[in-house]
């Protein structure tokens, strides 16, 4: 036996098998059930909450703007008869899909647990998507059912079971009212909720095109909350967490049920404006923000906190896109009592996978942390296929409960992210001799702007389908408070003299507004290689080196 634990090929300080060439979790062991239980996400996700004898009489949400509160016990209690009422008045049932269309509001979070608890598959999708960007999304998840504001109905289909106002009196009816009477309705039997059952179809942009429907299962979602379970840090109070992250967005939606599961107060923040956020901290003491680098920035900015009381604020979770080393440094000089939390992941990937913990890996400079509970990575290089050492820079490849079951109708485009069940990320990243991950750059050509995915391909297809441009090619523009933008190269046709500014309307009456182009380069042609594929980099490169435009 002494023997086999000196041979162990796993380095203690990387999490690297030498002989596999595979990293392993440094961090505490996920605590979930046998891969065979029936349980659902929602059951798993109060199961872990640590319970006490006022536990339940926590605040669990704030409505920013009213100050409207709800209870931990008075959610849950709302969630079940939600559940109830739809399955008994709506027809509701295990293996539905329901589109959720709708800001942060503190009906969603309701609403998402009556939903996973019952089978029914969760499609939340963001409220800024246009008519024909909502209509692809349901032809890839199928809802039968909508739940939308009275804002947003505008924007949907008729579905088979019709749509459901969330901030009507009659939602809020069935949350509150048990309508089902034991004489004319017989309550069903709860449905049996299986971890490999799908919970929820959340939407990822891909370089090929248009959003594509990722599935996520009970036991995906059930594994991301665990695995912010094994890293928790106990505290003398409920931490009160404000998080400028929407719902619909892979970050938000975990962030949520992280939330519930670790018993904290969660201020609920319809829309972004900065001092409404700051005002919020104050009134409500928020201790953790949860937001994308472009919050970051915004707070930066000299004299934007003036004036507010931000004393009780000690950590930032920081994701969706990369915070740069410049803004990083500011906002430590600015807010030396505050710990920044970067991570890493991705919509396949349930969100986080890898992340900071604790003020002592804060300190570490152009790191986003360690890999997650439960998950194993490799660093390959994208040229050889060849697994890479520590040190050494390639593509991440991750695997463990986590990730995705896979793509919508896509067996393609699934076949092509997994590789003998490691999903590809895209991302060209090394481990240090500490086991702390780096990214360095992206395969992938996503653009990100303020933390949304904006595919480069459909906006190209959006741009040549008008008859005056002849080619057109987008690629990502570097932007101090987004991050980047989308910025379009355009070939005009002969005797065109179409300019910017009615290029920028045209894409931007059919797309969401992060999906806007922001800048136009007009070019005589566009570089491609034998296969005809847009050399995005070195028109980006030569954009860069020729061009300077003012800040957007």
């Amino acid at each position: 036996m002494e023997e086999d634990n000196n041979s162990n090929p796993i380095d203690p300080k990387t999490g690297f098998n030498s002989i596999s060439k595979t990293f392993h979790s440094l961090r505490p062991p996920l605590n979930l059930p046998p891969p065979y239980a029936s349980i659902s996400a929602a059951t798993y996700i109060l199961s872990l909450r640590h319970k006490s004898p006022s536990s339940d009489s926590l605040t669990f949400l704030i409505d920013s703007t009213t100050s409207h509160q709800i209870s931990h016990s008075i959610f849950i209690q709302r969630s079940q008869t939600l559940a109830t009422n739809l399955t008994t008045l709506h027809g509701l049932t295990k293996n539905h899909t329901a589109l959720v269309l709708s800001p942060n509001i503190i009906q969603v979070p309701i609403l998402y647990f009556a939903l996973l608890s019952i089978g029914v598959v969760l499609s939340p999708v963001n409220p800024a998507s246009s008519p024909s960007e909502i209509s692809h999304l349901i032809s890839l998840s199928k809802p039968i059912i909508a739940f939308t504001t009275s804002f947003l109905f505008h924007k949907l289909p008729k579905l088979s079971l019709g749509t459901i106002l969330i901030d009507s009196p009659e939602f809020d009816a069935l949350t509150t009212e048990d309508n089902s009477s034991p004489v004319s309705v017989s309550i069903p039997i709860p449905p049996v909720v299986n971890q490999s059952d799908v919970a929820a179809i959340l939407y990822s942009s891909g370089t090929t095109g248009k959003s594509k429907g990722v599935m996520l299962t009970h036991r995906n979602i059930m594994a991301s909350v665990a695995s912010y379970n094994a890293v928790r840090i106990p505290t003398e109070s409920p931490a009160v967490c404000l998080a400028v992250v929407p719902y619909f967005h892979v970050y938000g939606f975990t962030y949520l049920f992280k939330s519930v599961a670790m018993m904290e107060t969660l201020v609920v923040m319809e829309r972004f404006g900065l001092e409404k956020m700051l005002g919020a901290f104050q009134r409500f003491r928020v201790t953790n923000l949860a937001a994308a680098p472009p919050v970051v920035v915004a707070m930066n900015k000299e004299r934007a906190t003036e004036g507010y009381d931000l004393s009780s604020l000690k950590w930032l979770a920081c994701g969706g896109a990369p915070l740069g080393k410049d803004n990083l440094d500011a906002f430590k000089a600015k807010f030396p009592q505050v710990s920044i939390l970067q991570g890493y992941g991705l919509t396949e990937s349930t969100a986080g996978v890898i992340r900071i913990v604790g003020s002592d890996e804060a300190r570490r400079a152009g790191t986003t942390g360690r890999l997650g509970s439960g998950m194993e990575a490799k660093i390959v290089n994208p040229n050889t296929g060849e697994s890479m050492s520590p040190g050494e820079e390639g593509e991440l490849w991750v695997r463990g409960p986590q990730i995705m079951k896979g793509y919508v109708d896509d067996p393609v485009a699934t076949a092509v992210t997994f590789v003998d069940g490691w999903l590809r990320t895209g991302d060209i990243c090394y481990f240090d001799n500490e086991g702390f991950v780096y990214v360095v750059d992206r395969l992938k050509e996503l653009i990100k702007y303020k933390g949304y995915q904006v595919a480069p391909a459909e906006l190209e297809q959006l741009l040549q389908s008008h008859q005056e441009i002849k080619d057109a090619a987008v690629v990502p523009y570097p932007d101090e408070d987004a991050g980047q933008v989308p910025l379009a190269i355009v070939v005009r046709q002969p005797q065109s003299c179409m300019g910017e500014a009615e290029i920028i309307d045209f894409v931007a009456k059919q797309v969401a507004p992060y999906k806007k182009i922001r800048r136009v380069v007009f070019v005589h042609s566009i570089p491609k290689n034998a296969s005809g594929k847009i050399l995005r980099k070195e028109l980006l490169n030569k954009i860069l080196a020729q061009r300077t435009f003012p800040r957007l």
